[in-house]
C-alpha cells in the first residue's frame, strides 16, 4: 500500500482495509486537531489508488470492510469517487461495506441523487464530526459549519440510506460553555437522529491552536468530574429513535455503550453512580487519543 504520512480511522474500522485516496483534510482549520497539519490536501492519482486495490485483492481477502482515508473522502468529485467505488466492487467483491469520513462541505457538494448513488455502490457508513451543537463553540473551534448546516447535511446522508456515525467531543466548550455545549449537542444529535454517536473526551494536543489557547489561559479545561457531568447532561438531552450512543473511546473516563431509547435510564443511572464515586474511572495514565 502507498501510505503517506499519518493516517487516522474510526475505532470501528480497526479491522478494515485502509485505502488512502486523499491526503490530509480539505478544511484542516479546526483548532483542536493537529492530525493533518503537515499535509497539504490532495487527491491521489487513480493509478496509485488502483494499484493499492490490487494489493488488497491479493493480501486482504479476509477483510470484508474497507475504509477510505484520509480526512474527508466525500469531497472527491463524484465522477472520480464513482470510478474508485466501481473498481473496489469489481476487484474486491467480498467487501460488504465501504466507509469514509464526510464533512459538511463534502456532503454539500453532492446532490441527493449522488449520495444515493454512493450508497448503491457500497458506501454503507459515513463518519461526520459534529464536535458540538453549540454555535459559539463551533465558531470558536473554526469548524466551518453551524449547527443548522450540521443538521441539514447529516439528515441528507441518512436519507440516502448511508448509515451515519456522528462524533462529539466532551469538554470542547471549556468551563465557560460546558453546560450549553452539552445541552445543545444533545439537541442537534436529536435533530439529526444518527445511527451511531461516538463521544470522545477532549485531550489537548501540543502544536494545536487550542493547546496554545490553554497555555495562554484563554481556554480552561474542565475536570474529570465535570466531564462526567457534561456527558450526563449531553446523554440526557439526546433522543435517538433507533441508535447507539458510544462513549467507550480510550479518551473517556467512563466507558459506556447504550442502545437508545431502550437503555437510556440504566445508562443515566450508571453515570450517576460514577459521579457518586461508586464506579472507578479510567486513570489519566490510561487515556489516549
Amino acid at each position: 500500500m502507498h501510505y503517506e504520512g499519518m493516517m487516522i480511522r474510526p475505532p470501528s474500522e480497526a479491522n478494515s482495509i485502509l485505502l488512502q485516496v486523499t491526503l490530509g483534510c480539505s478544511h484542516n482549520k479546526c483548532t483542536f486537531c493537529g492530525t493533518f497539519r503537515e499535509k497539504r490536501f490532495n487527491i491521489k492519482k487513480d493509478d496509485i489508488i488502483f494499484e493499492d486495490i490490487e494489493f488488497a485483492r491479493k493480501y486482504c481477502q479476509r477483510q470484508n470492510r474497507l475504509f477510505i482515508c484520509d480526512g474527508d473522502a466525500m469531497i472527491v468529485p463524484q465522477k472520480r469517487l464513482v470510478k474508485i467505488l466501481k473498481q473496489i466492487k469489481d476487484r474486491l467483491p467480498w467487501v460488504e461495506r465501504v466507509g469514509l469520513y464526510a464533512n459538511t462541505k463534502g456532503i454539500g457538494m453532492k446532490t441527493d441523487e449522488q449520495l444515493k448513488q454512493l450508497h448503491d455502490l457500497g458506501v454503507k457508513i459515513a463518519y461526520m464530526g459534529l464536535e458540538s451543537g453549540d454555535d459559539q463553540v463551533l465558531k470558536d473551534i473554526v469548524k466551518g459549519a453551524d449547527s443548522a448546516k450540521m443538521i441539514k447535511m447529516g439528515k441528507r446522508v441518512k436519507a440516502s440510506g448511508i448509515k451515519l456515525s456522528v462524533t462529539v467531543i466532551i469538554g470542547i466548550g471549556g468551563k465557560k460553555r460546558s453546560e450549553i455545549h452539552a445541552s445543545e449537542t444533545g439537541r442537534v444529535l436529536s435533530a439529526i437522529d444518527p445511527d451511531f454517536v461516538g463521544a470522545l473526551s477532549l485531550m489537548l494536543t501540543p502544536g494545536t491552536e487550542l493547546h496554545d489557547q490553554y497555555e495562554r489561559g484563554e481556554f480552561e479545561l474542565i475536570t474529570p468530574k465535570q466531564m462526567l457531568e457534561e456527558l450526563g447532561l449531553m446523554f440526557a438531552s439526546t433522543h435517538l429513535s433507533n441508535g447507539f450512543f458510544h462513549a467507550n473511546h480510550a479518551s473517556n473516563y467512563l466507558p459506556i455503550r447504550a442502545k437508545l431509547p431502550e437503555e437510556k435510564e440504566q445508562t443515566l443511572e450508571l453515570i450517576s453512580q460514577a459521579l457518586n464515586g461508586k464506579l472507578a474511572l479510567r486513570p489519566e495514565s490510561m487515556r489516549a487519543l
